[in-house]
Parts: structure tokens; sequence; C-alpha cells
């Protein structure tokens, strides 16, 4: 087995003031699209003036998120952290069919179990999160990602939050350009 840290790494890209929060749900293709402009921000903004805290919001039509949504926390503690998840996270939106439902209730995923769902993302990403996915701590990372939506108001994803507040005007599709300037970094 891979290295294991019993704390969940924080999907925290950046070390600026200003805090740019993505919920994001696993296998929703507008939380992919938001997800993949995270280095282009990075780069834009400068990773010295903005932190992206990404919280992941399992949504209940999507019928494996929780599983997934914990394959991912169980990634972060692994080696490499945030950066094991992260590559868990692409592998996902790269092969959404494999772990969505067509129309949300039918087609071929009607009958994978959990188990295959991890055997899938192995495959899809390299990284094997069966063993640290079974450890009964790893509930609690995954609650406190829905707690904090929760707390906050969140309720669908892909949902933004500029330092503290909800951005309702921020969309997935928006260019990076647009968000900067909603964060007066243009």
């Amino acid at each position: 087995m891979a290295e294991m840290n019993l704390n969940a790494d924080p999907l925290v890209w950046g070390h600026g003031p200003i805090e740019f929060a993505m919920f994001l749900e696993p296998t929703c293709p507008f939380s992919a699209k938001a997800f993949g402009k995270i280095d282009e921000l990075l780069v834009k903004a400068g990773a010295d003036k903005i932190s992206v805290k990404v919280y992941l919001h399992s949504q209940p039509w999507h019928m494996y998120s929780g599983v997934i949504t914990r394959a991912i926390i169980a990634a972060s503690t692994l080696n490499g952290g945030k950066e094991t998840a992260r590559a868990v996270m692409n592998a996902v939106y790269a092969h959404r069919d494999d772990y969505e439902f067509d129309d949300h209730a039918s087609g071929s995923n009607m009958d994978a179990t959990p188990n295959q769902i991890l055997e899938r993302i192995k495959k899809d990403s390299g990284v094997d999160v069966a063993e640290a996915f079974a450890i009964p701590a790893l509930t609690q990372p995954v609650k406190n990602h829905t707690r904090f939506a929760r707390q906050n108001g969140i309720h669908v994803s892909p949902t933004f939050m500029i330092d503290g507040l909800i951005a309702p005007s921020i969309g997935s599709g928006d260019e990076v350009e647009s968000w900067m300037e909603q964060m007066g970094l243009s």
C-alpha cells in the first residue's frame, strides 16, 4: 500500500490572501469545467494573490457522488496529498461516463458496485484508494466538506465564494478573466 496520512490534505492551491472557494460535485460536467480552470486562474491571478479552495459537494442525483467524493478525499491521505486527489478528480472528470448514470437513472452503471467504482478510479487515475477509502476515520473529513457547504447555504454545484461570500454571478462557463475581475484582480 502507498504511504498514507490519516489526515486529509486540504484541497487548496495557491497561497494568496484572496480566498476563492469552489464547491464542486465530482461527476458534474459544469464542475469539471470549473475545476479545469484552476491552473489558468493561478497563473493569471498569481498564486501569491489567491488561494483556490475546493470543497466537494456531493449531489444525490449523481448516483455515485458519495462514493467518488470519499474516494477523492481518501486519495488526499496518500502520498502526494492534494495532488493525488487532483489526479483522481481529473480522471473521473475525463472518464465521466464510467461514473455517471444515463439521464441520472439508467444505463450500464446501474449494475456497478462501489468496489467496481474504486477499481475504475484505480484504472483511470493510477491511484489505488481502496484501503484508504475503508478507514472509518475518513468519514469526518467527508462530513467536513458537506458541513461547510451547508453552513454557507450551498445547494448546487458548482457554486463559488470570494472571501467567504457566495458569488452568484460567477459561472463555470465564464472566462478566468471574468472571475479575476469579480475578485478585484484585473
